[in-house]
């Protein structure tokens, strides 16, 4: 396999596996529709992309020597978790123009990806494993990852987005919403354990 191949390989397992993310595309095509979801799909992948060159060209090693900043991030992201699962549950389950809640914009999906311990899971493994420190590789690693984190975060986007039409019924989305909250809890309860 060559490297790009793999490369490739690692960022559709890293992108399209679930995590908050990917949990708020699936609520946001479920409540909004696939073309409203796609700034926080494009934003989550902005936002993952510069992680990943920041990460290559020596962030990580920041938060290493300044274990605080580590420390707020962290926080940051369990505080995020719980405001998304909570704007999740309080969801009033309507599927008009006239929705209670806002789609997700870029600016949220960019801000979850550098709260997301995943996020910098697999930007932090992915630079150590096909970098070696060789600036060439990074960008082509992003490169090679960008489109993939683009498609993997919309296809949860876009399954939300054929769930919909079952979810005609203001309670059944409801009930999806509320399902997805508590995920988005768990998430957050597991950072903190």
């Amino acid at each position: 396999m060559s490297l790009s191949m793999s490369m490739a390989a690692f960022a559709l397992a890293a992108s399209i596996s679930p995590g908050p993310v990917n949990i708020i595309a699936l609520s946001s095509g479920a409540n909004h529709g696939l073309r409203a979801s796609l700034a926080h799909v494009a934003g989550a992948t902005l936002g993952f992309c510069l992680l990943l060159v920041l990460v290559g060209l020596g962030l990580h090693q920041l938060l290493v020597r300044w274990p605080l900043m580590g420390q707020l991030l962290h926080w940051g992201g369990v505080t995020f978790l719980l405001y998304m699962a909570w704007k999740l549950a309080r969801d009033d389950g309507q599927l008009t123009g006239m929705h209670s809640t806002p789609a997700p914009s870029a600016w949220q999906g960019a801000a979850m990806q550098w709260l997301n311990p995943k996020a910098w899971l697999a930007a932090v493994a992915g630079v150590g494993a096909y970098t070696g420190g060789e600036q060439h590789l990074l960008w082509l690693f992003t490169w090679i990852y960008g489109p993939i984190c683009f498609i993997s975060v919309a296809s949860w986007a876009w399954a939300g987005s054929v769930v919909r039409q079952y979810l005609g019924n203001p309670r059944h989305l409801r009930l999806l919403n509320r399902g997805l909250a508590v995920l988005l809890v768990g998430s957050a309860v597991y950072l903190v354990i």
